[in-house]
Formats: C-alpha cells, sequence, structure tokens
C-alpha cells in the first residue's frame, strides 16, 4: 500500500479485475505528501477506507439500471483522489466513516478559491538560502548540501517547520554512528546499514568534530529561517559533541598474542579453522577484515615469480577497497606459504578463498567473524584498544621499526596507505615499486614462536 518515490510517501491501490473496464483504471496512485513514515501510514488508512466504499458503490452501481451515469461519478471521485491534500490525522480531517456513503463531487463555485500556501520543505530551503544565494561561498554550498543530504537520506524531506529536538537529536546519534569512511567509497547501502557495518566490523565512527561541523551547518541554514520567523527555533544549538572517551587502538602486545592463540572458539557461526587463518593472514600481511574476507581463488596470483594477494575491485559483488590506493598487490608471507595456504587454492569449492563465511544482508562478507571475534576478546579479558583493526596497526608499526633497509613508500605501498608526500615523483614511484621490494618488506614482518599455534590449511 505505501510506495516510495525519491523522498515522498506514495499510496498505491490496485483496482479489483471486475471494476477496471467500468472505472476505466488498473490501479490507484496518490502522493502523500510526506516523507515521514508514521504520517504516511495514517493518510494512507485514510486513502484505502474511501477507495473501499468506492469500490463498494461501483459494485452496486453495475446492477442498476442508471449504471452508467453512477459511474461517471465514482470515476470522478476517484480523480479527486489524486488532487486531495490529506491531513495528519482522522481528528482533523472529521473523516467519514467507511460505511458512509460518499457524497458526489461539487461543482466549483464561480469565486475561485484562495491557493493553500505549500510549506517549505527542507531541500527548498537548502536550494532557496544557500544554493541560491549569491552571498554563499563554494565551501559553505558544498558542506551545507552534504549535511542536508545526510538527513535527507536518513529521514527523507519533510517541511522545516516540523523539524525540531526529536529530528536534531535523532540526526546527531546517527551521525556517531556512521563509520568515518562514509563517502569516501561507492556504497549501495543506507545510513543505518553503513552504522550497522560500523558496529559489526568495528570500524573507526565519526569523530566529534564531524558531527559538530553537519550539526552546524544545519544550525546556520536555521538561523536563517529563524530570521524570516519560517521557523520558531532552531533545535540543532546547543548539543554537545563530544561521544565518550575515545578508545586509541593500539598494537598487540607478546602476550595478548600468546593469549589469543591459546583461547578456545566458541562461535557456531564461523568455523574455528577459518578463524585462526583469517588471523594468521592478518597478522602476515597487515590487510583489512574486509579484503580478507572478499578475496577470491583468482586473488591468488603469481606476480614476477612471486606468490601475490591482488586487492582489487570486484564488479561482480559491488565491493571496492577503501581508497584509490587500496587497490595493489600484497606478496604472501613465507610463514603463509609454510602453513599451507598457496595449497587452500585447490581444496576449496566456490569463487573464494577463504571458506566457512556467510554474506551478511547488508551484502558484507565476514561481518560474522568480526562479530564473534569481538564476542571472544571480551571473554579471554583483552582491553577495548584491541580490536581485529589492530593487526594493521602491528604490522604498521613493526615494518617502521625494522633494522632492515625498507622504505617508507614501500611500506606505504604494501598497506594501501596514501603516500606521506603526494608529490608527483612519489606517487609515479608507489607505482613503480617491485614486487621483489615489497616481497622483502612482508617478509620483515615476524612474531614470536608463541604468538600463534602451528598449524596448516
Amino acid at each position: 500500500m505505501l510506495r516510495v518515490r525519491g523522498t515522498t510517501y506514495h499510496f498505491r491501490r490496485i483496482v479489483p479485475p471486475a471494476l477496471r473496464a467500468a472505472l476505466n483504471r488498473r490501479e490507484i496512485w496518490v502522493s502523500l505528501k510526506t516523507g515521514y513514515q508514521n504520517e504516511a501510514r495514517k493518510r494512507a488508512s485514510l486513502l484505502h477506507a474511501r477507495t473501499t466504499e468506492l469500490f463498494s458503490q461501483a459494485h452496486l452501481a453495475l446492477s442498476e439500471p442508471d449504471a452508467l451515469s453512477r459511474l461517471e461519478g465514482l470515476r470522478v471521485s476517484l480523480r479527486d483522489l489524486q488532487r486531495v491534500n490529506l491531513p495528519s490525522s482522522a481528528q482533523e480531517t472529521g473523516s467519514v466513516p467507511v460505511s458512509a456513503p460518499m457524497p458526489k463531487p461539487q461543482r466549483q463555485s464561480k469565486q475561485a478559491k484562495t491557493p493553500k500556501a505549500q510549506p517549505l520543505m527542507l531541500s527548498g530551503a537548502l536550494k532557496r538560502f544557500v544554493l541560491d544565494s549569491p552571498h554563499a561561498s563554494a565551501d559553505t554550498k558544498k558542506a551545507t548540501q552534504r549535511a542536508v543530504d545526510l538527513f535527507l537520506q536518513a529521514f527523507g524531506d519533510a517541511s522545516v517547520s516540523i523539524i525540531g529536538g526529536e529530528k536534531a537529536g535523532a540526526f546527531r546519534d546517527l551521525l556517531f554512528s556512521l563509520p568515518a569512511s562514509l563517502g569516501k567509497r561507492k556504497s549501495t547501502l543506507t545510513l543505518e546499514e553503513e552504522a550497522q557495518r560500523a558496529r559489526e566490523e568495528s570500524l573507526p565512527t565519526l569523530s566529534g568534530k564531524s558531527v559538530k561541523n553537519h550539526m552546524m551547518r544545519l544550525s546556520a541554514l536555521w538561523n536563517q529561517l529563524h530570521q524570516r520567523e519560517l521557523v520558531t527555533r532552531n533545535p540543532w544549538t546547543g548539543w554537545n559533541f563530544e561521544n565518550g572517551q575515545k578508545t586509541v587502538r593500539r598494537s598487540w602486545t607478546t602476550t595478548e598474542l600468546a593469549l589469543l592463540a591459546s583461547a578456545s572458539w566458541h562461535s557456531t557461526s564461523v568455523p574455528e579453522q577459518t578463524f585462526r587463518l583469517v588471523t594468521l593472514i592478518a597478522a602476515y600481511s597487515g590487510m583489512r577484515l574486509g579484503e580478507i574476507c572478499t578475496l577470491r581463488q583468482e586473488d591468488l596470483q603469481t606476480v614476477d615469480g612471486v606468490p601475490c594477494f591482488l586487492i582489487r575491485p570486484n564488479t561482480e559483488t559491488g565491493w571496492a577497497p577503501k581508497t584509490e590506493a587500496g587497490t595493489r598487490i600484497v606478496p604472501v608471507h613465507s610463514k603463509l606459504i609454510k602453513a599451507g595456504l598457496l595449497a587452500l587454492k585447490d581444496t576449496i569449492n566456490g569463487p573464494y578463498l577463504i571458506p566457512g563465511l556467510e554474506t551478511s544482508k547488508q551484502g558484507v562478507r565476514g561481518a560474522a567473524l568480526g562479530r564473534a571475534f569481538s564476542l571472544l576478546k571480551t571473554r579471554i579479558g583483552l582491553p577495548a584498544e584491541i580490536t581485529f583493526h589492530s593487526f594493521r596497526h602491528t604490522v604498521s608499526t613493526q615494518l617502521r621499526n625494522t633494522d632492515t633497509n625498507i622504505r617508507e613508500v614501500w611500506i606505504d605501498r604494501l598497506l594501501g596507505h596514501e603516500a606521506s608526500h603526494k608529490s608527483q615523483g612519489t606517487t609515479t614511484y608507489l607505482t613503480s615499486i617491485s614486487t621483489a621490494n615489497l616481497k622483502q618488506t612482508i617478509e620483515a614482518i615476524s612474531y614470536p614462536e608463541t604468538a600463534f599455534k602451528k598449524r596448516t590449511f
């Protein structure tokens, strides 16, 4: 019954097959003129009652002698539904009960009624007071557009007069739950799904500063609306942007790695063998959890005589590296080869290199592993500063502190980091780093014997 087009809800109802020829239509489609779901449901229920009564009258009219004239009146009534401006509740309409007969359409009086002023929608306020303003800078337009777009994605378009503290607070809370990488890569997920992905994968979320910037852009827009008496107050001011103590993730210690290696695995959604394999790859490559879990069999190839992981976009699933620099090759560490990783490719079924993982409803492969790891680390008493991403921190720290002759740009290339100095020379050099140099870099990663159990795959 409810359909969404853009940011507006619509009412849709199929006309019974027996009445389609008589009423000259197959379906009824009416804009509900709101972006709020609860409001749309109220208005749709009124339309459902009205159309039910019309269908009932049409069935009766078909059996009467003057059916033609009666049906013409019903067709007019159906057309009038398209122009109805539904109020927010039955109490405001003095709505007619379902059983009451529908009044015949009234002829318009000669004196035209003054059209009702349309409410100023948020999208319209953005265009009128920011995007079309000759006084707003390009940065202001871009930043305000971004903030408004996020609100529209979350809640849909609505009249500025009904956006109050409740919606402002809900928007603030949502912003704090979104991944910090939002907007830096293509994504088909909704904002709620992005927030869920951030929770499941323990991703860093938007900082208080970023949330404050979005809220301040909306506050500046509302200041203009308030000055023009288009709104009664500004709901975007007075908020606190401290979201608790920020947990700074760090590298693993030798003791913590030994504790992880000796811990028993209790998850029923992810096989232990899969968990051990993924953690071993992370520890000896610095790859992200999402990069490991989405590896396909063809992403394990020999490049210049060196076995390598190929981190690259997958057009079939829509997955892509986090940044442009994330598209790269990562040589396979000798410890992984010794554990039997290369032979694993010939023993598994399916397109993916890592077996035993499912894709979540949000399209994230490995989400269950991320949740299982979080439960495990809590059970064995690891601190909040340690997450799965800490393997990446550990690799980065080891490589930057190594005594071997490894250059900073090799490390950046291996980990998929943007170059520290984005000169033309550095950019060109990054693309021409040899596989042999990357192999030398990856082999500098080492751990004590107690860090991982001896196992093969």
